[in-house]
């Protein structure tokens, strides 16, 4: 069973960090590629960040580049979502997903950025 857990959310003021980690279990980490989705309320998901498989190449919606960082560490299969320099409209839940574009996702974790 594909399960992924999602942690290290919570209330951060504007500008702050946070370090997002997703365990992922029951498949083949090293064979996925994975990504970030954010839902804000009242909003469509939105995909922010994915890496290949293999580690080698990254993307970034264009409102997170420069400031989010997405890694995995093959050993403990965990991917990672470093969010630096935080806004307000950074709010939503964050969900892991195995799968560039599409796949299936974690329960989330809540972000929030406010003063």
């Amino acid at each position: 069973e594909v399960q992924l857990l999602e942690s290290g959310g919570g209330l951060v003021q504007p500008g702050g960090s946070l370090t997002l980690s997703c365990v992922g279990s029951g498949f083949t980490f090293k064979l996925w590629g994975l990504s970030w989705v954010r839902q804000a309320p009242g909003k469509e998901d939105e995909r922010i960040a994915s890496i290949k498989s293999d580690g080698t190449s990254t993307w970034y919606e264009d409102s997170v580049k420069g400031r989010f960082t997405i890694s995995k560490d093959f050993a403990k299969q965990v991917l990672y979502l470093r969010m630096n320099d935080l806004k307000p409209e950074d709010t939503a839940m964050y969900y892991c997903q195995r799968g560039e574009v599409i796949g299936e996702r974690g329960q989330g974790t809540q972000v929030t950025v406010a003063s």
